[in-house]
């Protein structure tokens, strides 16, 4: 079984089988307060599937917020390690990708995600590979909110405010019947985090 953990807009949560069948889900809409709430959400959905045996860890990467984003690969490292399970790095915006072609979405288009800062992070998409995951056109990147209308026109926008934890789970599935590293080993902040380290004066 797959653990997903995702805090790159809300906090989403879900128990997925490796043959991709979402069996539990809790989440959070919230997108702040992901530290009080993801040992709760992680509890809740492995009871409500049973409290299986959790082979995989699939770790929302982000694009998002600096602390958001450090919440959840942090709890899901830790469970990952604690458990002796294999740590599946996601990118965020692949599960919003898969539901929305699951959902009918046809064609070139782009995944919108508030990185607050009056900027939008995107990437770029064109249905599924050969192994059914979403088939990234380009990397996530930041552009300003003010210039996003004349930047991102390389197809249909769509504007996600929620991520299922659901669908996080079956990218991982599929990226592991396929073999494949499908996410970065570091958090996709797509920003320097605002806290500097102290210059060593001489």
């Amino acid at each position: 079984m797959i653990l997903a953990v995702d805090t790159s807009l809300g906090t989403a949560v879900a128990v997925v089988a490796l043959d991709g069948d979402v069996r539990a889900q809790a989440t959070s809409e919230n997108h702040l307060g992901h530290a009080e709430v993801i040992g709760t959400l992680i509890a809740d959905a492995l009871e409500a599937a049973g409290n299986p045996e959790i082979t995989h860890v699939a770790a929302g990467m982000g694009p998002g917020p600096f602390t958001g984003l450090r919440i959840g690969i942090a709890a899901a490292r830790a469970f990952a390690l604690a458990r002796a399970a294999h740590l599946v790095p996601v990118v965020s915006h692949d599960a919003l990708a898969l539901t929305a072609l699951e959902n009918g979405t046809t064609g070139t288009f782009i995944i919108e995600t508030d990185a607050r800062r009056r900027e939008l992070a995107w990437t770029t998409y064109a249905g599924l590979d050969d192994t059914g995951l979403p088939q990234r056109m380009t990397e996530p990147a930041l552009v300003a909110q003010a210039e996003a209308d004349e930047t991102l026109t390389a197809g249909k926008r769509i504007v996600a405010t929620e991520l299922s934890g659901g669908a996080l789970g079956r990218v991982a599935a599929r990226a592991v019947a396929a073999a494949r590293t499908v996410g970065p080993d570091d958090a996709l902040y797509l920003r320097s985090p605002d806290v500097a380290a102290p210059r060593v004066q001489a």
